[in-house]
């Protein structure tokens, strides 16, 4: 029954990743509505409509697509397609209707990222980062048409993140992991400006380029979410004057309880989106510029927004909405009346009254305080009760323990570090609830959406900090009533893994038994065999493979695996060259040689992100047997 359930949740594909025409009649996006994110193509309905418009396809690989992107004549899409389902993407180009598809980021297996197009013209930005150790990252405008190459720019570990609509300003971001800093490029003097101060802590992952407003004499201004030198992410402007270059910044908008997360400008420059995180939660706001007035947008439909775009004449808003009992859909927002309009619509989801999980506070053994989200067990999950009701859909009446109730739980740690727990749709979460497992997720330290302080309190030798902050949340669970101190399992992925891994070597006897999801066991290992500007961004995170080699072999779970002796269970993907299977491979060897409990799940044709509605079956049902097993 379990099994089913979780393949029902799995099967409520959502839509995400909107981007509009330049008149914001017609919408692209991502949908897994066929078992794989793939592009697909609609009208975007009239403010306050009640129907659906029919949506289509546009195929043009077997792979998963990511992320899409129109251009500003309409007349193409540019795509982010992964390769065989990995770390490593390519750019493509395709007409809304499937014809003249292109690679345009160079050779076959060669990873290029997708950048913006520029906003007067066709060609679309990539970028395309070293394949060897030390080898810069080169940028490029490509034309769509014959998939010429132009270069535009030349760093580090560049992203070029916007063009100034006469394509003489470039603006650009760089920098390792939590130090990423943003700089104006005048491609007409070939001198590059910082957007905040020099030398300041925190990192910019947001910026582009408008019009300034009537009162600036400056021709243009660089809006930017940004931390650098603030404590959390806030709204920034950064005036561009080419006779001026040393006119400070100034913070337009910040919130002592909330992070900038995502930032959007129309055309002119008039009108900003901001979306805030609060606490894991979404706020909308809209900035005119002009005015310089604030204005919240009410009634959003979901807790979380994600991927948010403003029409480039500031008339609407499409977004991907999301909340724990409805997956990602997308609406749209009439900017002048506040009005939410459905764009794409979920499929219908099981008769199960699904989990709200609960916002909670605990203290790790420094006193810092960490958030996670509970989703307790219900005492009984009932569904509609008809006769004859298919066995794969119901009827159900699941005895569940009693909410407070001490019984089996479950740590999920996510990945990055710099990822947050949200309370979005989690077929495994809610899965897990409904056999009995309470799930706990907390956002221990490193975690995005806390402010600048918290991100970085785990940065190299305070990594220890962060598992502490794993016992903690086990004994919070026990102290708040609801796990029984010896059925308590750590799990997660990729960093998540790792931390799973952590906790078991060095912290034996705190946890019955672990999932460990893609995740590092040896971190000198995966410096050797990640991707080179993978390796090459995680210093200021990880520590450096060379410099602190000894610190990193010290906190690498493989060099204690003889304290795992709980059940194990290890999940990779085929192909992932992000955290590379040998961890996996290392880990699950060196537990079988010394006669361990562990199992080994590979996922056949993934990477790091398991995109296929097949893989995350699997995996689920997987994790809630062996949990059922080990946790009684």
């Amino acid at each position: 029954m379990t099994s089913s359930f979780a393949d029902l949740l799995v099967d409520a594909w959502g839509s995400w990743g909107p981007s509009m025409t330049p008149d914001a009649a017609r919408v692209a996006f991502i949908s897994d509505r066929g078992g794989s994110p793939e592009v697909w193509v609609q009208d975007v309905p009239a403010p306050g409509s009640t129907s659906v418009p029919d949506a289509y396809r546009v195929t043009f690989t077997d792979d998963p697509v990511i992320s899409v992107s129109w251009s500003a004549d309409s007349a193409w899409l540019a795509c982010a397609v992964a390769t065989d389902g990995g770390v490593r993407t390519q750019v493509w180009v395709v007409r809304p209707d499937g014809t003249d598809a292109r690679r345009v980021s160079g050779l076959p297996g060669v990873h290029g990222e997708l950048g913006p197009w520029t906003r007067s013209g066709h060609r679309v930005t990539v970028t395309l980062p070293s394949t060897e150790p030390g080898e810069p990252t080169r940028a490029y405008l490509a034309d769509p048409v014959t998939g010429a190459l132009e270069p535009l720019a030349v760093g580090d570990l560049i992203h070029v993140l916007d063009l100034s609509a006469g394509e003489r300003m470039l603006v650009m971001r760089d920098g390792r992991r939590g130090h990423e800093f943003c700089v104006v490029v005048d491609r007409a003097t070939d001198v590059d400006h910082p957007v905040m101060p020099h030398p300041a802590r925190g990192a910019t992952e947001v910026a582009f380029i408008r019009p300034s407003p009537p009162d600036e004499s400056a021709p243009a201004v660089v809006y930017a979410a940004t931390e650098v030198g603030l404590p959390r992410r806030q709204l920034v402007a950064s005036v561009v004057d080419p006779s001026d270059w040393d006119r400070p910044p100034v913070v337009l908008a910040d919130r002592a309880d909330a992070e900038l997360e995502s930032l959007d400008s129309d055309d002119e420059g008039r009108l900003l989106l901001l979306v805030w995180n609060v606490s894991g939660r979404s706020e909308l706001e809209l900035y005119d510029t002009h005015t310089r007035r604030f204005e919240p947008v009410p009634g959003l439909p979901g807790a979380v927004a994600t991927s948010p775009v403003l029409s480039r004449d500031g008339s609407s808003v499409l977004l991907a909405v999301e909340g724990p009992q409805r997956p990602r859909e997308l609406w749209r927002l009439d900017t002048a009346g506040f009005g939410w309009t459905r764009v794409t619509a979920v499929p219908e989801l099981p008769a199960v009254r699904l989990v709200v999980p609960t916002l909670e506070r605990y203290r790790s053994r420094d006193g810092l305080e960490i958030t996670g989200w509970l989703y307790r067990v219900p005492e009984t999950v009932d569904s509609h009760t008809a006769e004859g009701a298919d066995p794969a859909t119901g009827p159900w009446t699941l005895p569940m323990a009693a909410p407070h109730h001490p019984g089996p739980a479950m740590l999920h740690l996510h990945g990055g570090p710099e990822s947050q727990e949200r309370p979005t749709f989690s077929p495994q979460h809610q899965a897990l609830a409904a056999a009995g497992i309470t799930v706990f997720a907390p956002n221990v330290r490193g975690s995005s959406g806390f402010g600048r302080e918290f991100v970085h309190a785990d940065d190299v030798h305070k990594r220890r900090g962060a598992f502490d902050d794993v016992v903690a949340a086990a004994a919070f669970l026990v102290e708040l009533g609801v796990a029984d101190a010896d059925r308590i399992a750590v799990t997660g992925r990729s960093y998540g893994g790792y931390l799973t891994l952590a906790a078991l070597a060095f912290t034996p006897g705190v946890f019955a038994a672990g999932v460990d999801i893609c995740g590092m066991s040896h971190l000198l290992h995966f410096y050797d065999e990640t991707e080179p500007w993978i390796a090459a961004a995680a210093v200021t995170k990880y520590g450096h493979p060379e410099h602190d080699a000894e610190f990193l072999r010290s906190i690498s779970p493989l060099t204690k695996a003889e304290c795992i002796e709980v059940p194990l269970l290890v999940v990779h993907g085929e192909l992932d060259t992000n955290v590379p299977i040998g961890e996996a491979h290392r880990i699950v060897a060196a537990l079988r040689e010394l006669g361990r409990p562990v199992s080994y799940l590979e996922l056949a044709g993934e990477g790091h992100e398991y995109r296929r509605a097949s893989s995350r079956k699997l995996l689920i049902d997987e994790m809630v047997g062996f949990l059922r097993g080990a946790l009684g």
